[in-house]
C-alpha cells in the first residue's frame, strides 16, 4: 500500500515514529479484527436461519476482512523490524490481497446501499431483483472485477534493498506517469466513484422516507450507514496520501514543492495504511452495538438475531396489504397490528354506540308505524 523506495535522510525520524504508531494500531486491529470477523462468519453460517441480501453481503465483507486481519501478523513483523523478511513472492501476494480487500469492501458496501435503495424506492420489484441466482451472479462478477482491479499490486510491488542493510516491499514505478496512473485509478475507483453512488443512494432513500407517513428510522438503515461512515473515516487519510503522491510525481524535479510532498507521503504511509486496517476490525464492533438489545435474551446468538432482522426485505408476505412498502420501510409487525387494532376499536365503539342509543336510529320509523 505504500510508495516508492527513496527515503530522504531528514525524514528518518518521522518515519520511525510512523512505524511505531503503525505497529501499535496493527496490534489492536489484530486483537479485535480476527475474533470479531470469525464470530460474524460463525453467527451467519451456524446460527442465522434467515439470510437476506444484506446478510449475504455482510458475510462476504466479514470473509474479506477476516482474511486480511489474519495477514496483519506479517505486517506487524515488517513494521517491528523495519525490514521485509518474507521474500519477493510474499511481497507481491500479501499486498495484492490487501488491495483486493480494499476494493471488495467498498464494492460490498456500495451493493448494500443499492439494495436498500431498491427496497425503499421500488419495493414491488425487490423480490424479483434479489433472487438467489441474481445475487450470486452479481457477487461472482464483483469478485472477478476486484481481483482484476488489484493487479497493479502484482505488477509494481517489488522487494528492494536500501542502505545495504534493509529490505523493503514497495512500489517500484519506473516513471512518474505510472505513479499518476496507479494512484489516481486506485483513488477514483476504490473511493470517489463508489462513494458518489453510495451518497446518491442514501439521498434518495432519505427523500423517500420523508415522503411517507412512516418516519421511523430503521435499525438496518442505521447499521449500513454506520458501516459507510466508518469506511470513509479510516480510508480517507490513505487516499489523501495517494493524491499527495500524485501531485509530487507531477511537480518539477528538484523543486521545493516536490521535496516537501515526498517527505509528507513517505513519512505518513505507515500510519495511513494502518488506519485503513481499522475499518476491517471496526465492523464487528458496530454490529455488537447494533445488536446489544438481543444480547440478554439470545446470548451468543445475538448477532444472528440482528442479521435475521435484515431478512424483512426478502421474506415478507406479499399477501399483506401494503406489505412491500411496509417491509421496505422496516415497519415492525407490531406497528401494523396496533394500527389494525385501533381501527377495530373505533369500529367497535361505533357499533356499541348504536346499541346504547337505539331510539336515535329507529325512533322515526317507530313513530311512523304508530301513526
Amino acid at each position: 500500500m505504500s510508495g516508492n523506495a527513496t527515503i530522504p535522510d531528514n525524514s528518518e525520524s518521522l518515519q520511525s515514529i510512523s512505524f511505531i504508531i503503525g505497529t501499535f494500531i496493527l496490534v489492536m486491529v489484530f486483537l479485535l479484527g480476527v475474533p470479531g470477523n470469525l464470530f460474524i462468519i460463525w453467527s451467519i453460517l451456524a446460527r442465522a436461519h434467515k439470510r437476506s441480501v444484506t446478510t449475504l453481503l455482510i458475510l462476504n465483507l466479514a470473509c474479506a476482512d477476516g482474511t486480511i486481519m489474519c495477514l496483519t501478523v506479517f505486517f506487524l513483523v515488517y513494521l517491528a523490524q523495519q525490514s521485509w523478511v518474507f521474500g519477493q513472492v510474499m511481497c507481491k501476494l500479501l499486498f495484492y490481497l490487501c488491495n483486493t480487500n480494499m476494493y471488495a469492501s467498498i464494492m460490498l458496501i456500495m451493493l448494500m446501499s443499492l439494495n436498500r435503495l431498491v427496497a425503499v424506492r421500488w419495493p414491488h420489484h425487490i423480490h424479483s431483483l434479489t433472487r438467489r441466482r441474481i445475487v450470486l451472479a452479481v457477487l461472482a462478477a464483483m469478485w472477478l472485477l476486484v481481483f482484476i482491479l488489484a493487479l497493479p499490486a502484482l505488477i509494481f510491488r517489488n522487494e528492494q534493498r536500501i542502505n545495504k542493510q534493509r529490505l523493503i516491499c514497495e512500489h517500484n514505478h519506473t516513471a512518474p506517469r505510472y505513479v499518476v496512473f496507479h494512484f489516481t485509478t486506485e483513488t477514483v475507483i476504490s473511493f470517489l466513484l463508489p462513494y458518489g453512488i453510495i451518497l446518491s443512494s442514501y439521498i434518495c432513500i432519505l427523500r423517500r422516507l420523508r415522503q411517507t407517513r412512516f418516519r421511523r428510522r430503521v435499525r438496518r438503515e442505521k447499521l449500513i450507514l454506520a458501516i459507510v461512515v466508518t469506511f470513509a473515516v479510516f480510508w480517507l487519510p490513505y487516499h489523501v496520501i495517494n493524491v499527495i503522491q500524485v501531485v509530487a510525481a507531477c511537480a518539477p524535479q528538484q523543486s521545493q514543492l516536490k521535496k516537501l510532498l515526498d517527505k509528507i507521503w513517505q513519512s505518513s504511509r505507515p500510519v495511513t495504511s494502518a488506519l485503513a486496517f481499522i475499518s476491517s476490525s471496526a465492523n464487528p464492533v458496530l454490529y455488537t452495538f447494533a445488536g446489544r438489545s438481543y444480547i440478554k435474551a439470545d446470548g451468543l446468538a445475538f448477532m444472528a438475531r440482528l442479521f435475521e432482522g435484515t431478512a424483512l426485505d426478502s421474506n415478507g408476505r406479499k399477501s399483506e396489504r401494503g406489505g412491500p412498502e411496509r417491509l421496505a420501510l422496516g415497519l415492525k409487525n407490531s406497528e401494523t397490528t396496533n394500527y389494525s387494532n385501533q381501527n377495530i376499536k373505533n369500529s367497535a365503539g361505533t357499533a356499541l354506540g348504536s346499541l346504547e342509543h337505539p331510539k336515535s336510529t329507529a325512533g322515526p320509523r317507530q313513530q311512523t308505524k304508530g301513526k
